[in-house]
């Protein structure tokens, strides 16, 4: 296709501002579905888990016509801990629409997403969405966006961004702030208007920086980018380099060719300069890597992607239950499911660890790792997760942690609930903004200091609190941060949970389970409010005796349990507990299952000496 026809661009925004939404009209009314033909809200969700959290989590690739044009779409994730996923394919497109919610303005990611977009030179088009809203202020939002490109200091053309004004859940779109407009033509319009053609010579050498690598069974590594010069077809010989990596010289022949035509890959005999292209047959191939030609082999410059700032213990379940529900439970079958995750997401590193059956994986944030998580389990894999930990950096001399930007919207009733456990957690307050009855605040925290915060939040506001954060920067150690205020409820022994036992012990805190779960010796079974952990007995039963029968337990009455989903049972984790992973269930425990073991370590750690410990275990 003729270069001057392609446009290149890339939807970007904070979480939940409508960026998958957008992506869906647009290819609706790109023509990309028959006008018969059934189409499921956010389409470009493909993931289960993504359809079910209601966000996206990886960066996906389609394209649609209008006007004889040919839009290649990449959605980007919105959610911080993804922010990876964005840093990666902004290198693959000429353009942006930066998505902003119509009431909440400009938030923690959109800086983030903006910042990189600008640093790469990017046209930018503002697409103000959800001006169907009633408590939309349009015009309030324009002068805060304007006021953030001035702050990340915007050159004039950019300061010139145009902006649309759009509702993508009714699939209209206007130039005009007055106007409601009747489709997405103005957008349309304004991309192909503003948006510049891809550059690069197609008399030159080839080149393409991967910017997405996928695996499949069937064809081996698939390697996605765009195009930046010369031609591609079936069986040409490439070589595949790094900028980063002077010695990576991999010769290597192109198998098969797929260009994007809605939301499908479609094979392809050859591609020219500014094409998104996959191609396979390129083994060994990493995100960041070159494709090139062997008469000019010299590699794209790739901006290292940012640092994790987030650390857990992956590790092999060995508790009385293991191996009972899930289907790849050794160490080499984590170890080769972990490496593999590395390879497709840049923001995740993975190390050994201190023991053969311990994996050490950093990411950006607790919602990375639970995501990867969650979605090992669903593949069928058994293992025990650590407490989540924030890397502590020695910068100068200086012991350094990692920082967060911390935006809160709540009711003004909650301030000072909100004020208060902010200052618990080292947060410093930056600035604060009233929105009719609602206030925005927004904080500088330690990041290990929003551990466990979120469903804390929803509990104080009544639900109706709302939290979003973006890594800042490292810096000096704030000093120890009391996280958690309760303690556990522990299982005395190996069993089933028996009513009896459940009635006794629900009067000392709340409980994770109900009547007939397996349980054993060293099992979190509750949460204790009074701080301290205690040891239950729930398979505990009612015997026969002169005056009663053992069968008369009908008369008890149990509290209903508390459910856990995976990320409060994280958030949940103290340092001496894991996190027990199975495709069926998730049980937290004691690192030391055995009482009189734990009560032991827990005074050698506290230096009280062999006798003082053995006396506490007693």
């Amino acid at each position: 296709m003729d270069r001057n026809k392609i446009r290149n661009v890339a939807i970007i925004a904070h979480v939940d501002h409508g960026k998958t939404s957008l992506v869906n009209e647009l290819l609706k009314q790109g023509n990309v579905f028959r006008d018969n033909q059934s189409v499921v809200d956010r389409v470009m969700d493909s993931n289960a888990l993504e359809r079910e959290r209601g966000i996206t989590i990886l960066s996906k690739n389609a394209s649609c016509m209008y006007d004889g044009f040919k839009i290649n779409i990449v959605d980007t994730p919105g959610h911080a801990d993804f922010g990876g996923e964005v840093e990666r394919v902004l290198k693959m497109v000429d353009g942006a629409l930066l998505v902003v919610d119509a009431y909440e303005g400009p938030m923690p990611q959109t800086r983030f997403v903006l910042e990189r977009a600008l640093a790469l030179g990017l046209k930018i088009i503002v697409v103000v969405n959800k001006i169907d809203r009633p408590d939309a202020r349009l015009k309030e939002v324009v002068d805060e966006i304007l006021e953030l490109f001035l702050d990340l200091d915007a050159s004039e053309e950019q300061l010139n961004s145009p902006f649309v004004f759009a509702s993508a859940r009714d699939g209209v779109a206007s130039k005009l702030i007055t106007e409601r407009g009747r489709n997405m033509q103005p957008l349309f319009q304004t991309i192909i208007e503003h948006i510049a053609p891809p550059d690069g010579d197609g008399d030159a050498p080839f080149k393409m920086l991967v910017s997405s690598a996928e695996h499949n069974d069937y064809v081996g590594k698939l390697a996605v980018g765009k195009i930046t010069s010369g031609n591609l077809a079936v069986g040409d010989p490439v070589v595949l380099t790094n900028y980063h990596d002077k010695s990576k010289n991999v010769r290597s022949k192109v198998v098969s060719l797929f260009t994007y035509d809605g939301i499908k890959r479609v094979p392809a005999q050859s591609a020219s300069v500014g094409d998104i292209v996959c191609v396979s047959g390129i083994e060994g191939v990493m995100i960041g890597d070159t494709v090139c030609t062997e008469s000019d082999p010299a590699p794209i410059e790739f901006v290292k992607i940012a640092e994790p700032s987030v650390e857990m213990t992956f590790m092999v379940n060995d508790s009385p239950l293991a191996g009972r529900e899930g289907k790849y439970v050794t160490s080499r079958h984590l170890r080769d499911r972990l490496y593999k995750e590395a390879v497709k997401d840049l923001s995740l590193r993975v190390s050994d660890g201190a023991t053969a059956d311990s994996f050490v994986v950093c990411g950006r944030g607790e919602m990375h790792l639970s995501i990867l998580i969650e979605t090992m389990r669903r593949d069928g894999y058994e293992f025990a997760v650590s407490m989540p930990k924030v890397l502590i950096k020695n910068i100068d001399g200086v012991k350094s942690e990692p920082m967060d930007s911390v935006f809160i919207d709540v009711p003004e009733t909650c301030v000072g609930t909100v004020m208060s456990k902010m200052g618990n957690r080292k947060g410093e307050l930056i600035d604060m903004t009233p929105h009719g009855s609602r206030i925005k605040m927004n904080f500088k925290v330690p990041a290990r200091g929003l551990f466990g915060y979120q469903s804390e939040l929803l509990t104080d506001t009544k639900g109706e609190g709302i939290m979003s954060s973006v890594f800042f920067d490292y810096e000096p150690y704030k000093g120890e941060i009391n996280r958690r205020e309760f303690g556990s409820l522990i299982a005395h022994e190996q069993g089933d949970s028996i009513v009896y036992g459940l009635f006794n012990a629900q009067e000392r805190g709340t409980l994770f389970i109900g009547a007939g779960v397996p349980v054993y010796g060293g099992m979190v079974v509750g949460l204790n409010p009074r701080g301290d952990d205690i040891v239950v007995n729930v398979c505990k039963k009612k015997h026969l005796t002169n005056t009663r029968s053992s069968g008369s337990d009908d008369a008890l009455r149990l509290i209903t349990p508390l459910r856990m989903t995976l990320e409060d049972c994280i958030e949940f984790l103290a340092d001496d507990e894991i996190l027990e992973v199975t495709p069926k269930s998730l049980r937290i425990r004691k690192r030391i299952l055995d009482a009189t073991d734990r009560m032991r370590a827990r005074a050698k750690m506290l230096g009280l000496g062999k006798h003082a410990g053995e006396a506490s275990a007693d």
